[in-house]
Formats: structure tokens, C-alpha cells, sequence
């Protein structure tokens, strides 16, 4: 290809990508073909799950006794935070952070999930796993939240997690040095289900929802996190043990303790 023609090429993958961006597909999709409106039954808010796995029941709103900040002062503080300290992140505040970014608020309702962030068509298309690194009381390992019941389920050990994490992020070694990584999987057809076509745009923009309810959270306990979009695909579905398909990692953000200021 000469540089003449890679360079149109590029111009109509941009031209492409930016489309991305637009909601232009929308005036192009029949929503009356989709499945929602087909009649067919909504996808379920969570992924299940062996009644006989291990779980662990975390403190609930109300239960938990952290010192926070107030939200003025948090937005004013919120940066990314890649330099943690060794400290463990206590159940409590491991507690506090998954409530904040897929909590469930009241009882789940005709497919509906009414959470802590907000989502088109209230689908809420995401899974969110923990990769333990040094959380009080939890073993090392994978373990994903399960929402309806405030729980977490243990997945899995994994040998060598930090390590795998690291590889994983393509050599971000700030990911190594965390307390936990919160991984956010989606699940597309829970959107899919309501939009046809016009669900993936959508989809980028809730995970901007959850990761930012992350970031005003960890500053609230002196905590921090970062935000990382920059990973190995197939490595990380690999190591969360998701099928890259109908399940997929999106997004993900490391979180420790920050030293004083």
C-alpha cells in the first residue's frame, strides 16, 4: 500500500469511527423489530449464579462506618491516582465503592434494575468483577458483585494475580500495586434487547457513568483510582474467564489508599 493509500485509508477509518460517535443509526433502526418490543422476555439484570458458591454478604448503606468526605470537596479532589500505599481497603469501604457504582436503590421490577448510576432505557448492560489484591478478610483471587443481594461471589484463585493484572493492562504497574481492580463487563444484549443496532453507543457512555461514581467514591475515603481503557482484550476476558463474545470486558480502574495531604 503506498502512502497515498494508506493515507485515504485511514481518512475513511476515522470517517468510520467518528460515526461511532454520532447518533445517526438511530434514525435508521426499526425499533419495532426489536426484541423488546417484539414481545420477547427481558434479559435478566444479573448473571447467575450456583446457589451453593461462595459469597460473602458486605455491609449495607447504613452499616458501614467510614469517614467521608462531603461531594463539594470531592469533585474539587478528584484526579487520577495511580501511587497507593500498602493499606488494605477494609469490606466496609470495598463495601461502599461497589454500591456507589451498581448498587441497586429499590426492588428489581420488570426487568428493571433501579441503580446508583444512570443508564439508557435503564439496562444497565454491565458486570462488575474484582480482582482482590489486599482487601481485610478476602482471599486473593476474582470475584464479581452480585447486586440483587449486595454479595460477593467468589469466582476463582488466580496464580500470580498481580502479575496477570499487570500483563493484562499492558505493563500499567500501578494495576499490580493496587488494593483491588474493579473490571466492568458488558453484556450487550441486555441493551441490544431495548435498542437494536443503536445500543453500543449508548453502552460507552454508562460506563463513563459508573467509572466517574468510582472516582468521586474513592476520593470521599481517601482512596484512589484511575481510569483505564488501554488493555488487552483477549487477555483480560481470559484472565476474568468471560467468553469475549457475549460478555466483555470494557473498562476497568484500579483503587488504593492514598497517602495523606
Amino acid at each position: 500500500m503506498t502512502d497515498r493509500s494508506q493515507s485515504v485509508h485511514d481518512e475513511q477509518l476515522l470517517k468510520q469511527f467518528r460515526l461511532f460517535l454520532k447518533d445517526t443509526i438511530r434514525k435508521s433502526v426499526d425499533f419495532s423489530q426489536t426484541d423488546q418490543y417484539q414481545g420477547i422476555e427481558a434479559p435478566a439484570v444479573e448473571k447467575p449464579c450456583d446457589p451453593e458458591s461462595q459469597r460473602v454478604d458486605l455491609p449495607r448503606p447504613g452499616e458501614w462506618n467510614i469517614p467521608t468526605k462531603d461531594l463539594e470537596e470531592a469533585i474539587l479532589d478528584r484526579r487520577s491516582r495511580r501511587n497507593y500505599t500498602q493499606q488494605p481497603l477494609s469490606i466496609e469501604e470495598i463495601a461502599f465503592l461497589l454500591w456507589a457504582t451498581q448498587g441497586i436503590r429499590e426492588p428489581v421490577a420488570g426487568g428493571h434494575a433501579f441503580r446508583t448510576v444512570p443508564s439508557a432505557g435503564c439496562r444497565h448492560s454491565f458486570e462488575t468483577y474484582l480482582a482482590v489484591l489486599n482487601v481485610e478478610g478476602l482471599d486473593c483471587g476474582i470475584y464479581r458483585y452480585l447486586s440483587t443481594t449486595h454479595q460477593l461471589l467468589f469466582e476463582f484463585p488466580v496464580e500470580d494475580l498481580q502479575a496477570r493484572m499487570v500483563e493484562a493492562t499492558l505493563g500499567q504497574r500501578f494495576c499490580g500495586d493496587a488494593a483491588a481492580v474493579f473490571v466492568w463487563t458488558t453484556i450487550p444484549y441486555r441493551m441490544e434487547w431495548r435498542y437494536g443496532l443503536a445500543a453500543h453507543k449508548v453502552i460507552a457512555i454508562d460506563a463513563g457513568h459508573v467509572c466517574q461514581n468510582l472516582y468521586l467514591a474513592c476520593e470521599a475515603i481517601a482512596a484512589g483510582t484511575c481510569a483505564i481503557a488501554a488493555y488487552d482484550q483477549e487477555a483480560l476476558d481470559s484472565l476474568l474467564q468471560v467468553d469475549g463474545d457475549n460478555e466483555f470486558a470494557v473498562y476497568l480502574a484500579p483503587v488504593g489508599k492514598i497517602k495523606a495531604r
